[in-house]
């Protein structure tokens, strides 16, 4: 059917409402809607949000088809609520042209489940020494905006401050994975106390903030845009809020997992905990709470970063670093900022939707459920509680940290330009 009616919905404004939706738009939002010719989807209880927008994605198309494809990866997006999704650029091969970003773009668009923007890689190769090229993956069919060597760090400070300036002339953003190679090497986990009494090698906050430090300021010196990756310590927050105070164009996301999980965790010797940046504090996590709450942090990025059974489950040391995160996102917002009350539901929307849509340019996404707007949407029912459990994850990778560990809320429905892509909890 090309008629969807959403019945008794609550919105962000807390009423309760109708939303008919005909073909890609909101038709009509009010009460007591017909339903003629229109498939009925019963949402007493639920919350209708806009669809979810992440910025922060691995999808490892092409290259490690192994870990995640595009098609796979877009499933598990529509699984967790979100309708466009933003992939890094460190494929095999690295997307540092506009031959591969064409090609990550064109199969999002025939995945069908979500809408794929390609990140392009900021150095040729991620290897730091030569831009990558930048204004021909922007004009490509892609029309990349965004810039990240994610997984690497730009540290050289004469490339960043080049490349601030280039995308500045047509509005484009760099995305910056803060971590100064030198401080650590052979880093394992967080520095602190734990690292000290399991003996590994460790990762000091420092490391991030130092990085975060310089960019602001070159931001500030070039007066271009510059966004931060994963943004994980009680300092960097402090940095970020200061350089906000002074009116430097600098936006900053945080991962659900550093909302939730500390580095007591990694006393397990799990290698399921072990992540880039790596789990924090408690202080850490409290920080980022509140920022994410004040605006600090703009938004969540869930750095879904899908992993072989393989490269997880061996030695920590030799272990790959990283988490899935696109289909319990939004649980864990809701249990870190949502019941905890640091958020309302019109937060979560700003902070996983309306923001990342606007930093990255994703036209049709985070908009408003009203009339004539793209019937991009997410349905959750924030009463569902229940145990995670990976075997029924959509993504071709099972690296959770959550595994048995009980979440409230569910996404039970998806719409992409108003095609369901997700029915009580199903993919379409």
């Amino acid at each position: 059917m090309s008629k969807t009616l959403i019945r008794g919905a609550r919105l962000l404004g807390g009423d309760v409402r109708d939303v008919l939706v005909d073909g890609a738009q909101i038709a009509a939002v009010g009460t007591g809607l017909p339903a003629e010719d229109a498939e009925v989807v019963e949402a007493e209880g639920r919350i209708l949000l806009p669809g979810l927008v992440d910025l922060h994605t691995h999808l490892r198309e092409p290259g490690r088809e192994d870990s995640e494809t595009v098609l796979t990866g877009t499933r598990a997006a529509a699984s967790g609520g979100y309708t466009a999704a933003f992939a890094m650029a460190n494929t095999f091969p690295v997307a540092d042209t506009a031959g591969v970003v064409e090609q990550v773009y064109r199969l999002g668009r025939e995945s069908g489940y979500c809408d794929v923007q390609p990140i392009g890689a900021v150095t040729i190769g991620l290897e730091g020494r030569q831009l990558a090229e930048l204004g021909a993956m922007h004009d490509s069919a892609a029309g990349v905006t965004v810039f990240s060597d994610d997984g690497k760090c730009v540290d050289d400070a004469v490339i960043m401050r080049r490349a601030l300036e280039y995308v500045k002339a047509f509005g484009g953003v760099i995305a910056q994975h803060a971590q100064e190679p030198r401080l650590t090497e052979g880093a394992q986990m967080n520095e602190g106390v734990v690292s000290a009494e399991l003996g590994l090698g460790g990762w000091p906050a420092v490391a991030e903030e130092s990085i975060i430090a310089r960019d602001v300021l070159l931001a500030e010196h070039v007066g271009s845009r510059v966004h931060i990756c994963h943004l994980s310590t009680a300092g960097s927050v402090e940095i970020v809020r200061w350089a906000k105070s002074r009116g430097i164009d600098v936006t900053a996301e945080v991962t659900p997992h550093h909302l939730l999980l500390t580095d007591e965790l990694v006393r397990s010797y799990n290698p399921v905990y072990k992540v880039n940046p790596p789990l924090r504090t408690e202080r850490d996590v409290r920080a980022l709470r509140e920022a994410l709450a004040d605006g600090t942090i703009d938004i969540v990025a869930t750095d879904h970063a899908p992993h072989p059974h393989e490269d997880k489950d061996c030695e920590w040391a030799a272990a790959a670093m990283g988490m899935v995160g696109l289909e319990t996102a939004l649980s864990v917002v809701q249990q870190t900022m949502v019941d905890t009350g640091l958020l309302d539901w019109a937060g979560v929307a700003d902070r996983m939707s309306f923001a990342p849509a606007r930093i990255g340019g994703a036209r049709g996404h985070g908009r408003p459920v009203s009339a004539g707007e793209p019937a991009n949407l997410t349905l959750v029912d924030p009463a569902y509680r229940g145990a995670v459990d990976p075997a029924g994850f959509a993504s071709r990778s099972r690296n959770t940290p959550y595994e048995g560990r009980e979440l409230p809320g569910r996404v039970t429905h998806t719409f992409l330009r108003g095609r369901a892509t997700l029915m009580d909890g199903k993919l379409a």
